[in-house]
């Protein structure tokens, strides 16, 4: 039934957006402007305007704001924004990025200490919500871990992106929630790269210094948009869009790419800490 409740919501939420496209088409059309002509005046394009009003992509708060300033709506259309990202189950300076990997076609990401969450197992995200929430009604938590694995179907999907995660050797040497745990997802991101979903490098400890030290860095590739990275710190997230720290950012990674131990080397690494993690589980 939970799983029921939560298409039963998911659903309402693309109604919601998909009225949210069709009361910007009626208002852009009554206002005589043109998807371009909207688009310009709002500092994004007219194919934007287009996947607007067919929800297929979801406006920042900022545009939706400056919507309302060129189609004169009183906050109409920033209100209905706010209200449908308080309708997520997703933080609200997280909401949209996780819109955005549905649309993606390549994502990276590096992690310096938590497995990514579209890497995630039920069982590992249950942990790390437990772990950061101890006193939060198991409803909630439920809610979160759905939450999550509701986004990894993406990378199971036959138009799947490309996905390249450089993890550092501390996501695998935690043992977030415990021993048999951390060797199940660490089985699950072995399987993964085995089935070519996704390719991962591990960033070992004799590294030594390097970019983005203890910061995560997700980099997200669009067909018909520019790059975008999102760095996450603590209770809050950043989306950077301007195409000059976007370069810094990819520089960054690629850094991260060269001073990770290869894709073969780091499948071994990965196979052989679950084994050891597997072992220690056998003898509690």
């Amino acid at each position: 039934m939970a799983n029921a409740g939560r298409g039963r919501g998911a659903w309402a939420r693309q109604a919601a957006w998909e009225f949210f496209g069709l009361e910007l088409k009626r208002r852009r059309e009554a206002a005589g402007l043109t998807q371009g002509e909207l688009g310009r005046r709002v500092f994004v394009s007219g194919g934007y305007i287009g996947q607007f009003e067919q929800a297929i992509r979801k406006p920042q708060k900022d545009v939706a704001g400056r919507i309302d300033e060129v189609l004169q709506t009183d906050g109409f259309f920033e209100r209905m924004w706010l209200k449908l990202i308080a309708g997520s189950p997703y933080t609200e300076y997280f909401a949209y990025v996780a819109e955005l990997e549905r649309l993606a076609t390549k994502i990276c990401e590096y992690a310096p200490a938590v497995v990514p969450g579209l890497l995630q197992t039920a069982e590992y995200a249950r942990a790390v919500y437990e772990a950061s929430n101890p006193l939060a009604a198991e409803e909630y938590i439920e809610e979160m871990v759905r939450a999550r694995m509701d986004r990894a179907p993406i990378l199971n999907d036959a138009t799947r992106p490309v996905y390249w995660g450089v993890l550092h050797e501390t996501t695998l040497r935690v043992p977030v929630g415990g021993p048999a745990v951390i060797a199940g997802q660490l089985d699950h991101l072995a399987a993964m790269v085995r089935q070519r979903k996704v390719l991962a490098q591990v960033l070992p400890f004799s590294a030594g210094a390097h970019p983005q030290m203890g910061k995560t860095l997700k980099l997200l590739e669009f067909e018909d948009a520019p790059p975008t990275a999102y760095a996450e710190a603590v209770l809050s997230g950043n989306l950077l869009d301007d195409p000059a720290v976007v370069k810094r950012a990819q520089a960054d990674y690629d850094l991260l790419r060269a001073a990770a131990l290869s894709p073969e080397a780091s499948l071994a690494l990965i196979e052989s800490v679950a084994e050891d993690y597997r072992r220690c589980a056998s003898t509690t």
